[in-house]
């Protein structure tokens, strides 16, 4: 086996039944360290050369519309992007200060251990999976967005391309894939081993090895070890984290103990929505009544206007035809007369 197909499948052989779900929303435990069974991606920031073949992989599995420009288009490096509705993922280029050499960094859902969006969603749209996976249910979601100002990595993009039901569209680290024992699609397709999958544990360990060995390539920080309470995307790198776009102001503190505080109004607002939806739903109805009230108004206006210039139309007619007629009898009297006049001075005469 090629040993980069071995290091992404490092932890599937104990996959199992555990893939399956066994779905548990975030919740506020204290010091949640995740599922004993739950998956991990290490990042190596080292090992990317921008080629975005990750990006392509998401983009196959996941049956998401092409670029505008292709997969092996490098321009588009020059930009920096985030993910949104039609990409869950994009690589972005960073040249560090004093070098010459860029630095590529992937980015998408970092599938944190205690995530903000779930923690902020009151109908319960996100599950964090046991296999460490976060996903999203858009039948239970209100498309209040609350999410994606939760989330610190801004993540979670909302479409509109199907107007009656829009959705957030975010990473799903391939849940369905790794559901079945196969590889994330990104981990899949990348040629270098700059991505490696398996049980987060071990994946962690892999990088705290590469640290160990390789001192002079790697400053030693494992970056979602602890950030945010910890997340399931993981980065090593050569370089500081902060010049390649990642936060360094989150702190280790899980986003469910920050806004719990918020979170307790949430039982009302959820108590108060169906209230806040019945309202809504009445004032549309009156609304309509109003409206179908103004247009049948505006019909029968309409209707007794057509019948007055109709009214108008006909008198004006009679008028015309009354005065016709009487023209042509005065048109044949004085015709008549003069006849009767050039006949009688015939006579005289």
């Amino acid at each position: 086996m090629h040993r980069r197909k071995f290091l992404g499948f490092l932890g599937l052989a104990s996959i199992g039944t555990t893939a399956w779900p066994g779905r548990a929303s975030a919740g506020f435990q204290d010091d949640f360290a995740g599922y004993p069974e739950q998956r991990g991606i290490v990042f190596d920031a080292t090992r990317c050369i921008g080629c975005r073949q990750c990006e392509q992989g998401c983009q196959e599995v996941n049956d998401l519309p092409k670029p505008e420009k292709p997969f092996n288009d490098l321009s588009v490096l020059n930009t920096k992007r985030r993910p949104d509705d039609k990409a869950y993922t994009v690589v972005n280029k960073y040249t560090p200060r004093g070098s010459d050499h860029p630095v590529y960094i992937k980015t998408q859902c970092n599938h944190c251990l205690e995530p903000a969006c779930a923690s902020s969603c009151f109908v319960a749209a996100y599950t964090k999976t046991r296999t460490g996976a976060v996903v999203y249910d858009p039948s239970v979601c209100v498309g209040c967005r609350y999410c994606m100002i939760a989330c610190p990595f801004e993540v979670p993009a909302y479409t509109y391309d199907q107007a009656y039901l829009p959705r957030i569209m975010k990473c799903t680290m391939c849940y369905p894939r790794i559901s079945e024992g196969k590889l994330p699609g990104c981990v899949q397709a990348c040629p270098t081993e700059a991505l490696t999958f398996g049980l987060r544990k071990d994946v962690l360990r892999i990088a705290r090895e590469r640290i160990r060995q390789y001192p002079e390539r790697y400053i030693d920080h494992i970056y979602g070890e602890h950030e945010m309470g910890g997340t399931n995307w993981l980065y090593i790198s050569g370089v500081p984290f902060q010049e390649l776009g990642l936060r360094q102001d989150l702190g280790s503190t899980a986003a469910p103990k920050l806004t719990s505080g918020a979170l307790e109004t949430v039982p009302m607002v959820t108590a108060l929505w169906p209230l806040l939806l019945g309202g809504v739903y009445a004032l549309s109805k009156r609304k309509d009544i109003l409206a179908a009230q103004e247009k049948k108004d505006a019909v029968a206006s309409a209707v007794e206007q057509t019948k007055e210039e109709h009214r108008a139309e006909l008198k004006r007619f009679r008028e015309r035809a009354e005065k016709e007629k009487q023209d042509a009898i005065d048109k044949e009297v004085k015709k008549a007369l003069d006849q009767a006049a050039s006949e009688q001075k015939k006579e005289d005469s």
